[in-house]
């Protein structure tokens, strides 16, 4: 039973990879395979992922352990984080793919036709 189950994530797992790899557009994101939104499909998409992250990381660093309930602005650091999904959503649309609905795999990339 163990053996199905891991043939079958290496399965889904190798579907994944040609899906994100059947690129000749150079997108920087794909479409995700499930649900709505984007996924890196070139370096330069985990580069901007990297830095989004890195952003609200920094973000939220700058509420310390020592730092007074009236030193830190929550105002700003909510438009900070919504400045940084504005700019993330706006690279995505520019470099990506059009996002789409969509539920798995799409048939064209299936090891396993249904």
């Amino acid at each position: 039973m163990a053996d199905g189950l891991l043939s079958r994530i290496k399965v889904m797992f190798e579907e994944v990879v040609r899906y994100i790899k059947d690129n000749p557009e150079g997108y920087w994101f794909k479409a995700k395979l499930w649900g709505w939104g984007w996924t890196p499909a070139r370096w330069q998409g985990w580069v901007v992922l990297a830095i989004f992250i890195l952003l609200l990381l920094w973000n939220g660093l700058s509420i310390d352990s020592n730092s007074t309930s009236g030193s830190v602005d929550p105002t700003w650091m909510l438009v900070r984080v919504f400045g940084a999904v504005a700019i993330l959503i706006a690279i995505c649309y520019k470099t990506g793919e059009k996002p789409r609905w969509q539920w798995g795999v799409p048939e064209k990339y299936r090891k396993i036709k249904k």
